[in-house]
């Protein structure tokens, strides 16, 4: 029977094991994060109107329609159709402070999701601001 001294330890290593593997596994420096935020970044700064959405979602359909209303096509990034999606929808996340979607930029400006985009559209800031 081992000691408590020993299995002592060996919890301790496998905390200490877990604990690491996670803070690589998650550190916002990886590689794919920068690469996301990146991607995030060049979407925006390219596009009208961007939109990081997933394809089944109603509040990222509700978001598309109000463009679709403004007679404009914005530049819709699928999540769930990317391999890298989840990455993205992480670094987004990291910009953000949420990773829910729809995610809605116009004109470089962060809009919000669904509601916030709505809501822009219903005050007319959309429409007058030239979007």
């Amino acid at each position: 029977m081992a000691s408590s001294k020993t299995l002592l330890s060996a919890t301790a290593a496998v905390i200490l094991a877990t604990s690491l593997f996670w803070t690589l596994t998650s550190s916002s420096s990886s590689p794919s994060s920068a690469d996301s935020i990146a991607f995030i970044k060049k979407t925006i700064e390219s596009n009208k109107i961007a939109i990081f959405s997933k394809s089944y979602c109603p509040y990222c359909k509700r978001a598309k329609a109000v463009f679709k209303e403004l007679n404009q096509v914005p530049y819709v990034v699928e999540l769930d159709e990317r391999a890298d999606g989840r990455d993205i929808q992480d670094a987004l996340g990291e910009l953000v402070g949420r990773r829910t979607v729809p995610q809605v930029w116009v004109k470089g400006k962060y809009i919000g999701g669904s509601d916030d985009t709505v809501e822009a559209y219903e005050s007319g800031e959309l429409a007058t601001s030239g979007h």
